[in-house]
């Protein structure tokens, strides 16, 4: 049984503690949120189907590169499972970018996470899965992406909750092109706030790309 896949491509990671390395990225479809400042809704539908072995087979072409699963939401299609262990059995490392609303109980415990937490001006704060926080490890990581002032004390105030920063690595990253960064940098420094601003790199590197970056 195969997987719809959006994309498969070769580019410089733009987000995460990663940032600035060469990935390989595996473009899930599908998403079952719709966030307000999405930036990958050509992945909501489009895309061809592929089973796991024409995904390595793909994917060796470009070299013994770190792997980015990405989407939409790639843990909609429960092949992924299957793609993630063979990846890791066949020694590439391996990220896994998901929005957060689903269960994270069946990830392999090889896979390193970004998980997102949805803010109020995304829409979907409402569909945060509280409980894939108690199943998190250290080489996790958190992400905010911050439209204003509002998500900004939200974000905030789930880091002191949850006593976030203490256990993994946070990432803060304004909307491109609505929040501006140096304003979200005075926040985080005026707060003391351990946690990691991110911008997009692959936004700057490329900005007239909309996809394949």
């Amino acid at each position: 049984m195969g997987m719809r896949i959006n994309e498969i491509f070769y580019s410089i990671q733009g987000e995460s503690s990663s940032a600035g390395y060469p990935f390989i990225f595996i473009r899930l479809t599908g998403c079952n949120l719709r966030c307000s400042y999405c930036d990958s809704a050509y992945a909501f539908y489009q895309g061809e189907e592929f089973n796991v072995e024409e995904v390595l087979e793909r994917i060796r072409i470009l070299g013994r590169h770190p792997v980015l699963i990405t989407g939409g939401e790639p843990l909609l299609q429960t092949q992924v499972h299957d793609l993630m262990k063979a990846l890791l059995d066949d020694g590439y490392q391996l990220l896994l970018e998901t929005g957060g609303s689903l269960p994270l109980t069946e990830v392999d415990p090889r896979v390193a996470k970004i998980v997102d937490i949805k803010c109020p001006s995304s829409g979907e704060a409402d569909r945060n899965l509280w409980d894939n926080l108690s199943v998190l490890t250290s080489r996790d990581e958190i992400k905010f992406v911050i439209g204003d002032l509002d998500d900004y004390e939200y974000a905030k105030s789930v880091c002191l909750r949850y006593r976030l920063t203490e256990k993994h690595v946070v990432l803060f990253s304004p909307v491109h092109g609505v929040m501006a960064a140096r304003e979200l940098a005075d926040w985080i420094l005026n707060d003391r706030l351990r946690v990691r601003l991110q911008l997009q790199l692959h936004k700057y590197l490329w900005p007239e790309k909309e996809r394949g970056y």
